[in-house]
């Protein structure tokens, strides 16, 4: 079995939400296992979660993005991340990555790109969403993609809505198709 664990922060329950949806995903996939591990309020894991993430075959991660990057509580579990850097015991895991915001934009890619070079750094290799965005006049909001991410998944939730009303169905789904991909790519790279 490809283990796969889904690192994330959430600060008002969206991207709980939307973590749960890329776990979803991951736990279709045959031949995978999918496990959450919740960064607390304190940007803390226990050592329990590290040597889960220490033996995963992919790790996502997740955080939302506020004020054009990662919440903090995400930045000082990443920057705890230094000791498995140290030995480069994440080199060749599979890394992936997640986000929500309250705008459209929000500078969602800060945050994704920010992630994408935590994985560079631990040597991992990185997957995208591998999915066309809804880009045409016929296009609704809950469309899968409509959000448009390639370098990962990203969802929108206004921030006067309740973790109940967003992100919405598409960019669920969007996630949870995500999840999916990334746990099937770790089975078949577990050969």
């Amino acid at each position: 079995m490809a283990k796969i664990v889904v690192v994330f922060h959430s600060g008002y329950g969206h991207t709980r939400k939307q973590a749960e949806s890329v776990l979803a995903g991951a736990a279709t996939a045959e031949g995978a296992h999918a496990e959450l591990i919740a960064i607390d309020a304190e940007g803390m894991i226990t050592d329990e979660n590290w040597a889960s993430l220490a033996a995963a075959d992919a790790i996502i991660f997740g955080s939302p993005t506020y004020m054009g990057g990662p919440s903090w509580q995400f930045k000082k579990f990443a920057d705890a991340s230094s000791k498995p850097w140290f030995g480069q015991a994440w080199k060749d895991k599979i890394g992936a990555g997640f986000t929500n915001s309250a705008t459209m934009n929000g500078d969602k890619f800060s945050t994704i790109q920010y992630m994408i070079t935590l994985a560079m750094q631990h040597s991992m290799v990185w997957i995208g969403t591998g999915m066309m965005p809804s880009n045409t006049k016929a296009a609704t909001r809950n469309d899968l993609n409509y959000v448009g991410g390639f370098s990962g998944a990203l969802a929108q939730s206004p921030s006067d809505s309740s973790p109940d009303e967003g992100p919405l169905p598409g960019d669920l789904e969007t996630a949870k198709q995500f999840g999916h991909r990334v746990a099937a790519y770790a089975v078949k790279t577990r050969g």
